[in-house]
């Protein structure tokens, strides 16, 4: 099964990622947040071991935070006096697996001989996690030190308002209505931008210019 789905490992994972980001504009937010999301995440774990199912040691580490993942999901430990723990556990095994992910899409992205749509999907993918890194890194920060951004819009969910924030500073839009307040917030919004600026001047110009060599032979 793994094989077969390999050749479209790319495909899989950013379509996977595109559910996460916008899934809410299809779907009522508080079935979304409640229901929806966390489910579509589960999946992106999914996506993410066929993506590395040819490095064994990496898709086992997958299938461990896979069940940690799932196990929290099923359970009603958030209901519990223990639950900002939980969460942190939770963003934990998220960003841990956003990390493993990110190095190996650009492992593959950056030895790929030829520039195909896959690569180009690959390309994309590795960016999203970029953000998705950085919403884990500020929803951690929040839920351990609260109030550590500001200009958080009532009547939507921390995960919408920090999701939004760190997008805006992976992309240097920066319009400014949510701030980092705190010191660690600060070092944070340092860190998405600094990654989504590597990224783009890095890995994205060497995409580029293989794609030039390979149209000019």
């Amino acid at each position: 099964m793994l094989k077969r789905l390999y050749p479209y490992r790319f495909e899989i994972f950013f379509f996977s990622q595109v559910a996460i980001l916008f899934g809410s504009l299809i779907v009522p937010s508080i079935i979304f947040e409640t229901f929806l999301s966390p489910a579509l995440f589960l999946l992106n774990l999914l996506a993410g071991m066929v993506l590395l199912s040819k490095q064994k040691k990496t898709m086992w580490f997958l299938v461990l935070l896979l069940v940690i993942s799932a196990l929290l999901l099923g359970s009603n430990l958030i209901e519990t006096t223990n639950d900002a723990l939980v969460g942190l556990i939770e963003m934990g095994t998220y960003f841990l697996f956003y990390v493993v992910v990110t190095s190996e899409i650009i492992k593959q992205v950056w030895q790929a001989k030829k520039v195909s749509k896959n690569v180009i999907f690959g390309l994309v993918s590795g960016y999203i996690s970029l953000g998705l890194i950085g919403f884990f890194i500020c929803l951690s920060i929040e839920m351990a030190y609260p109030n550590s951004f500001s200009g958080l819009i009532e009547g939507i969910s921390i995960t919408e308002n920090l999701m939004y924030y760190s997008y805006i500073t992976l992309l240097t839009i920066g319009y400014g209505d949510i701030l980092p307040i705190s010191a660690l917030a600060h070092k944070a919004a340092i860190l998405i931008g600094l990654m989504g600026q590597i990224y783009l001047v890095v890995i994205t110009a060497i995409v580029v210019g293989k794609y030039i060599n390979q149209s000019s032979k």
